[in-house]
């Protein structure tokens, strides 16, 4: 189901991928969803009890479904071109929506209320704090107290989330083996 933000006119999907609901508070946790790798197709690392592996790929999509632990990166080389727009390679959105910009998602967070979970929530996408998976363990953390969601911005060897808590939201880099949320935005 799409939802539009009225300040933006930006379309949405109403939840986030794997989530099955909007949310009815910012710590539901039917409304929590997947956590993704930075650039990587549904292929089930992004559920969050997926199997471990220390093991890069060398290709855009590994034959198996891990949670790829490392530093900056799962795949090796890197390949900065997997999320970029609709037919991205590894575009996990459904047909006709893709990953957000770094300036879509700075657009939806000017437009809140208050520039932290409280305007998350508020918000006509009523962003719930899934939390993140760990590059280095693969163990959840920050599920209930912060919202971590992937552009499709790339930085040298890290891509650019919205982070947002109790106290604040904003843009930061981060390493692409993170399992992050994926909110999707109609093209």
């Amino acid at each position: 189901v799409d939802v539009t933000n009225p300040a933006t006119g930006k379309t949405w999907m109403d939840r986030n991928l794997g989530a099955s609901q909007v949310a009815t508070s910012s710590t539901d946790a039917n409304s929590y969803g997947d956590l993704y790798q930075w650039g990587r197709r549904s292929d089930g690392h992004q559920c969050r009890t997926s199997g471990t592996t220390s093991t890069l790929s060398s290709v855009d999509q590994p034959a198996h479904g891990d949670f790829i632990l490392n530093n900056s990166d799962w795949r090796s080389p890197q390949n900065a071109n997997l999320w970029q727009g609709v037919n991205g390679v590894n575009n996990p959105c459904p047909s006709g929506y893709r990953i957000p910009t770094e300036t879509e998602w700075e657009a939806e967070r000017l437009s809140w209320t208050s520039s932290n979970t409280a305007g998350a929530f508020a918000s006509p996408l009523k962003l719930p704090m899934a939390g993140y998976r760990n590059f280095s363990s693969g163990s959840l953390f920050s599920v209930g107290t912060g919202g971590f969601y992937w552009s499709s911005l790339v930085i040298v060897e890290s891509s650019r989330r919205l982070y947002f808590d109790s106290g604040m939201a904003s843009m930061f880099g981060n390493w692409r083996t993170h399992g992050l949320s994926v909110r999707c935005i109609k093209d």
